[in-house]
């Protein structure tokens, strides 16, 4: 079977086989699909029934079964599966795959990406295609694009609001990983590494006085941490998703199969998955958004207050990595933050396509896994 090279020519190729292929002639896929995050309502979770109701529905006789909430793999562990073959694609979190690939944390750090359109532009930097090239030739992975959840990640605190840098000192915060255990550091907060799962306990008990999480997060702990704060988009820290392949199964795809399937992931869900999760944290503003910093629910910094934020993070974050990493990761981590900056200055707010969406298309998506419903709670798409 013929293999082709890079990524950027296997989706060129694919989409346009898509087109002159009629859907008929595919023969049938099987697959499973991993994540970490929640299923439906979620989202992420929601974009990911999107992608299979498109697969079985446009190259029929498939059957696509998903895993949320490490309910198969953790995202390390789904890796490795797909190394192995064990696991045909994954919706990954760059910060929770480094510890099988150090490189995927180059691309984190608070303040950085700091528009929409910048953040909705990652996979056309260098260095993600860098990562591109990592992903497959050290771990047998096909990455198709990259995707987000809440582009506004925030802090939450239990008994006032954290804006300043020194309202975080001395507080026992919650961190999703090493990474944002370096900001937390840096503006003197006492980071606490824990799951999703183990947060709620912990904020009744007092184990912790607040928590770094996104507006979903938010929306699930907000009778025990009201107070949620955003230092503008990605201002505290990002959330950015790769969605990929294991290659041995993708190459016992033929041409005509890789084709509808890339056609699938790179024209329909990828683009839903953005759109989706954009309109989400519009949703939650528009029900939580406070302008008063003494009351409860979610506040977005001004600039001002947002700029304290990165001169208090002072690049620990880009430290940090530095320390995980070879030199040529050392390297990459500079380039990203030099690519981040032009891409926000490419990208100012209001200028990118993503910001005009109109979120009534999703509604109905939204509709359709309200409290009640099939898919509510589940922990599974089998």
């Amino acid at each position: 079977m013929l293999r082709i090279r890079t990524v950027t020519t296997l989706i060129a190729a694919a989409v346009v086989a898509a087109t002159t292929t009629a859907v008929g002639a595919v023969e049938p896929v099987k697959l499973r699909w991993a994540s970490d995050h929640s299923g439906p309502p979620h989202p992420a979770g929601i974009a990911e029934v999107y992608f299979a109701e498109q697969v079985e529905k446009k190259i029929p006789g498939s059957k696509v079964q998903i895993f949320w909430a490490k309910s198969l793999y953790t995202i390390p562990q789904g890796v490795k599966a797909m190394t192995q073959g064990n696991l045909e694609m994954i919706t990954g979190q760059f910060g929770k795959t480094a510890s099988v690939e150090p490189l995927a944390n180059v691309v984190l750090g608070a303040g950085k990406l700091t528009t929409a359109g910048a953040i909705d532009s990652i996979d056309k930097t260098k260095t993600y295609a860098e990562l591109v090239k990592v992903f497959d030739e050290v771990h047998g992975i096909t990455l198709f694009g990259a995707g987000h959840l809440s582009m506004y990640m925030g802090a939450g605190a239990v008994e006032s609001r954290v804006i300043a840098p020194a309202d975080f000192a001395g507080k026992k915060m919650r961190s999703m990983g090493p990474a944002e255990n370096a900001l937390l550091g840096a503006l003197g907060a006492n980071p606490q590494s824990m799951a999703f799962g183990d947060v709620p306990p912990a904020l009744q008990t007092g184990v912790i006085d607040g928590l770094l999480t996104s507006l979903g997060g938010f929306n699930a702990v907000k009778e025990q941490a009201p107070y949620f704060t955003v230092a503008g988009l990605n201002g505290i820290v990002g959330d950015y998703y790769w969605f990929g392949a294991s290659n041995k199964w993708w190459n016992k795809l033929d041409e005509e199969q890789q084709a509808a399937m890339t056609d699938i992931i790179v024209n329909d869900f990828i683009p839903f998955q953005r759109g989706i999760n954009f309109c989400n944290d519009k949703r939650m503003l528009s029900k939580f958004e406070t302008k008063d910093k003494s009351a409860p629910g979610i506040y977005v910094m001004t600039d001002e207050e947002a700029a304290a934020m990165k001169e208090a993070e002072g690049g620990a974050t880009n430290e940090w990595i530095k320390t995980k990493v070879d030199e040529r990761g050392a390297e990459l981590v500079d380039q990203f933050t030099a690519e981040a900056e032009e891409l926000v200055k490419a990208n100012p707010t209001g200028s990118h396509p993503l910001e005009a969406t109109d979120c009534s298309i999703y509604q109905p998506y939204f509709d359709r896994y309200v409290e009640g419903a099939e898919l509510f709670g589940a922990k599974a798409r089998k």
